[in-house]
């Protein structure tokens, strides 16, 4: 069977209902749980600045109750998603609004925001509202129980390359010969239950670090074979609510554990759907095959386009091949590359301004600009170091500074190794600039074991 034959033959829909069904429920439930914390207020009411991604810096907050209204827009648009309810128009406003949310501060990315980010934008392309949905009990036409197969295998490959990455960025010494920073967390929750007594022990992080890798460079493929598939999704809870309980890492647990039921067969999913229906009082749909019609050459255009996505997908973990430095050092390259807690970072951050105009140099006070929070992650990443940089450039040039120069003093500690000047103090932060080919040569080199 050839490639094209492989990805466009038929396949029954059940396993991208109850994909679309189960994400969706972990969006809605996310989303509730985002207002009900106060975090669009903490996040992008609150701070007098924001950090945009490299491109974006065009983008900024809404009014406060506009904002507001977003977040319970999206909070909406993913519980249709999950009941399938006007499923286009969903997709698409849960995608925009929540790719807009994430754009406009990196102070609080988290790969879990990625993933729903990648995965919301899959969903708006395939046919998922066409079986056990409220849009084909309002339209009875639009029954299909036939698609196919790359509608569903699109969420397999993109969870493969997740996993893959994960693992492949564990193949380091940090990770494997030091058990870092695990060596420095779990002993820190030695007083929860059960587990607790034994995460004080060096042997459990050293267990805990191969474990981990092991299991992400084996779990898809263990999920792909029929025979192991039920043993690998047991590892996938064990190993998802094992992360919940020991890390705070919000909903990415829960919303590997609810992606990764794509795998189950027809025959799994279509009797999980029979049980929701049973519970609703519902029988079966009307009965025979029915097929998503296709028109080849906007489905021969779909499948080239899908190569290149998934090429993307490919390269951006490795983006940070084009640095020099050590990446958990200077982090060029490191989001988007689904490195999930490899390191333990800590620093201190002193800010100078200079008045290009008559030498006066004083210490800024960070507090007067930036959030508790904003201040933590701007003092170990370089990319917000410089914007807060030209920050302050902009804000003093507005109180009447000449050509305001700002400097920085900082110290770093990377996996529990002493602490070493991170960024050249003798740099003029104001006048360097962004880019994502050239590396940032006024990060100071990383030496492994840090000061003495």
């Amino acid at each position: 069977m050839t490639a094209i034959k492989y990805l466009t033959r038929y396949r029954n829909i059940a396993p991208l209902a109850v994909f679309r069904m189960a994400f969706g429920a972990v969006l809605f439930f996310s989303s509730c749980r985002f207002i009900a914390k106060g975090w669009i207020n903490d996040f992008y009411i609150r701070p007098k600045f924001h950090f945009p991604f490299f491109g974006f810096e065009w983008l900024t907050p809404m009014p406060p109750a506009i904002m507001y209204l977003m977040y319970i827009i999206m909070s909406i648009a993913a519980l249709f998603i999950c009941l399938g309810l006007f499923y286009r128009i969903a997709t698409i406003l849960f995608f925009l609004i929540f790719c807009y949310a994430e754009l406009l501060d990196k102070t609080y990315y988290l790969n879990h925001y990625y993933l729903v980010t990648i995965i919301s934008f899959l969903l708006i392309w395939v046919p998922a509202n066409r079986y056990c949905s409220l849009d084909v009990l309002r339209k009875p036409a639009w029954l299909t129980t036939q698609v196919p197969s790359w509608t569903i295998l699109i969420f397999k490959y993109q969870l493969l390359i997740i996993y893959c990455c994960a693992g492949l960025s564990k193949l380091t010494n940090e990770w494997l010969v030091r058990a870092m920073p695990l060596k420095i967390w779990l002993p820190a929750k030695a007083n929860i239950p059960v587990l607790g007594p034994f995460l004080k022990y060096e042997w459990t992080a050293y267990l805990f670090s191969w474990a981990s890798a092991l299991f992400d460079l084996t779990i898809p493929f263990i999920l792909l074979n029929t025979s192991s598939r039920r043993f690998g999704y047991f590892l996938v809870i064990i190993f998802h609510l094992l992360t919940a309980i020991l890390f705070q890492i919000g909903m990415f647990p829960w919303l590997m554990m609810s992606a990764t039921l794509i795998y189950f067969s027809e025959g799994f999913h279509l009797n999980l759907i029979r049980q929701i229906r049973k519970i609703f009082g519902k029988g079966d749909p009307a009965p025979g095959e029915h097929y998503l019609p296709v028109n080849k050459r906007f489905q021969d255009t779909g499948l080239f386009l899908m190569g290149f996505y998934f090429l993307i997908q490919v390269m951006v973990p490795f983006r940070y091949l084009w640095y020099p430095g050590n990446l958990l050092w200077t982090e060029q390259g490191y989001r988007f590359s689904w490195r999930v807690m490899l390191m333990e970072k800590s620093g201190t951050c002193f800010f100078y301004v200079r008045d290009g105009g008559n030498g006066r140099k004083f210490q800024v006070n960070n507090a007067e600009f930036l959030t508790p929070y904003q201040e933590r992650m701007v003092e170990t990443q370089p990319d917000m170091i410089l914007q807060y940089a030209h920050v302050l450039k902009q804000h003093y040039q507005t109180r009447g500074f000449s050509d305001p120069q700002v400097t920085v003093e900082s110290y770093v500690s990377l996996n529990g190794t002493g602490s070493q000047l991170y960024i050249d103090s003798s740099v003029n932060l104001a006048d360097e600039k962004e880019s994502w080919f050239a590396a940032k040569k006024w990060i100071l080199p990383y030496k492994n074991g840090g000061a003495k």
